[in-house]
């Protein structure tokens, strides 16, 4: 008996580690295929498209309105709308001037942020001076980097909207639950969709750009939410937060194989560096207060 229950254990671990990764994965060749649209469309131009087509399939699919939300629940979904769709927009500025595996180096940034200063524990500054350091080895501050500085400006601009969105995040799931996501979605395309449109016009609404939009959709949002729900039933926190750490490492392997971005070892050191500092304060905040005082 006991055999078979850690044969299932096992078994929805390697599940749940396999959809985080693919989750990853999915979520960052939607955004190649996104970085080939910017010319024809502009970066503000895929983002409202790719927003508003993930909205319209996330409220098909749980159909929200049939419970209705409470009143005071409606200030935190609006913020957490909100911080969706700038973090969007500002990533996908980012990705329009920087390599992919650089500006989710920078833009995760924003989660390692909400759990390092949510911690108490004095070991934590270490992972913190090795994130600081990341972003440093990061940062154009040679001339001869080719970084565009209002790139990894935007992707700054995307980590402090994750940040908030997490914050935001936790509290209407509380109300919400399942139904924050199609609700925050349609906050975020409601602001996004006039600045794609003013941007870009009615060719927004073309049958081919709608077409490769739902397929982004599907690869950047749709997909990747529902395999991180199946991740985090199956895992615990701190291990999803130790694979989430590994997105800048799949966002620059992506960029390399589908839009030939290649990485200077300089800036790969800088990458690895926020991955460790990302899985290292992941496993901290694991463990109980008096294990690791003791």
């Amino acid at each position: 008996m006991m055999d078979m229950r850690s044969t299932s254990t096992q078994q929805a671990a390697v599940t749940g580690v396999a959809a985080a990764l693919l989750s990853q994965i999915s979520m960052n060749v939607g955004a190649g295929f996104a970085k080939q649209l910017f010319p024809l469309i502009g970066a503000y131009g895929v983002t409202s498209l790719r927003i508003s087509l993930a909205a319209a399939m996330l409220l098909l699919l749980y159909r929200p309105w049939r419970k209705p939300i409470a009143r005071d629940a409606i200030p935190a979904l609006i913020v957490y709308g909100s911080m969706l769709g700038i973090m969007n927009l500002s990533y996908y500025q980012a990705l329009a001037r920087i390599p992919i595996g650089i500006a989710t180096g920078i833009e995760v940034m924003g989660p390692l942020a909400v759990v390092l200063l949510a911690s108490r524990r004095p070991q934590d500054f270490l992972w913190l001076a090795l994130a600081v350091l990341g972003l440093v080895l990061l940062l154009p501050f040679r001339h001869n980097d080719g970084l565009d500085p209002v790139g990894i400006a935007f992707a700054f601009g995307a980590a402090a909207c994750w940040a908030f969105y997490i914050i935001f995040g936790k509290r209407v799931s509380g109300t919400l639950g399942s139904n924050a996501a199609p609700w925050g979605m349609l906050v975020a395309a409601m602001l996004s969709l006039p600045i794609g449109l003013a941007t870009t016009g009615a060719a927004l609404f073309s049958p081919g750009f709608l077409l490769i939009g739902a397929g982004i959709a599907l690869l950047s949002s749709s997909i990747p939410y529902s395999l991180e729900m199946e991740a985090m039933r199956r895992l615990p926190a701190h291990v999803f937060g130790m694979l989430l750490g590994a997105s800048p490492a799949v966002g620059a392997l992506v960029g390399y194989v589908i839009l030939d971005e290649l990485l200077t070892p300089l800036q790969w050191l800088a990458i690895c560096c926020i991955i460790v500092s990302s899985v290292g304060s992941s496993l901290a905040a694991s463990r109980p207060p008096a294990a690791t005082e003791a």
